[in-house]
């Protein structure tokens, strides 16, 4: 009897610019099929209606997958004022419609302060998190409501690109879990109007940045390159391993930003077999690379 092939060993990690109205997992499993990979894993989910850097890692890669899921991220995300909808963003169902005030751009900038730095952020109703072994969308959809927990997040960046009198895009800078659709509410709240998210994209995962606006200055000098699944499909189609060969990063890169603590061989060796070690001078908190 033969063997069941198991698919192509590929390792590395391949920045997706995931398509709207696509879940993460459902990106991740056509990516997969595409190149045929025998082991592949992403690093946390984007909204199916958001779109843009989703890592994909492959391989050996997948071991890094909890440190990318840890990492900041970074969105580009357009608010609208004036609506409030089930799922906070223009997908859902409208609840309610209030009249937005006049502002201008400075006097809409004075409602983000109090959302930057730490925050206790309470994760909405239409969210993937679990909850007695149902996500929490299920209950939702269900007609469910039920207590969730704030969680403390860090917004690192809030920062306005353009307003035009109801809308308004912003450049956010998070730690892990943040969930934007929760900001932009908050803010609508804030500003007495509710607001909704009309488009959200993201455009940064730890160590990699894409897309950066102009108008935010400190433009990347390394700017990161994702792949779209037409592009994906189309260098396939003509060079399977070429495909494999451009767009594959090496797993390395996820972990450049992190500090390297260099080890003597006896430590190394512990280290190999499980043993705590004292390293002078090592981080004290966070990831670093040995």
């Amino acid at each position: 009897m033969s063997r069941r092939r198991r698919g192509r060993e590929i390792n590395g990690i391949l920045l997706l610019d995931k398509p709207i109205g696509l879940s993460s997992n459902q990106a991740l499993q056509r990516v997969k099929h595409l190149f045929q990979a025998a082991k592949a894993g992403h690093t946390g989910s984007l909204d199916p209606e958001a779109t843009g850097m989703l890592p994909l890692c492959f391989g050996h890669a997948t071991r890094v997958s909890g440190l990318l899921l840890d990492a900041d991220k970074t969105y580009r995300v357009t608010g609208r004022l004036g609506l409030r909808t089930e799922t906070g963003d223009m997908e859902g169902a409208v609840v309610e419609e209030r009249p937005v005030p006049e502002l201008t751009a400075e006097q809409i900038e004075t409602y983000f302060a109090p959302f930057r730095g730490l925050v206790d952020q309470v994760p909405p109703m239409y969210s993937a998190l679990k909850v007695n072994g149902k996500r929490l969308y299920e209950l939702a959809r269900a007609g469910e409501v039920v207590e969730r927990k704030a969680r403390s997040i860090n917004f690192y960046r809030i920062e306005l690109l353009n307003f035009d009198g109801r809308d308004f895009d912003l450049l956010v800078h998070s730690s892990k879990g943040a969930y934007i659709r929760t900001l932009i509410e908050d803010i609508g709240e804030a500003v007495g109007c509710g607001a909704v998210v009309a488009k959200l994209r993201r455009i940064g995962v730890g160590p990699w940045l894409t897309e950066w606006p102009e108008a935010a200055g400190d433009v990347p000098t390394k700017p990161a390159t994702m792949w779209t699944l037409d592009e994906l499909i189309k260098l396939n189609e003509s060079d399977a391993e070429m495909a494999i060969k451009h767009a594959i990063l090496p797993t390395d890169s996820a972990l450049e930003r992190y500090p390297v603590v260099q080890l003597d061989a006896d430590s190394a060796f512990h280290i190999r077999h499980g043993h705590p070690v004292f390293v002078p001078k090592a981080p004290q908190t966070g990831w670093f690379c040995i």
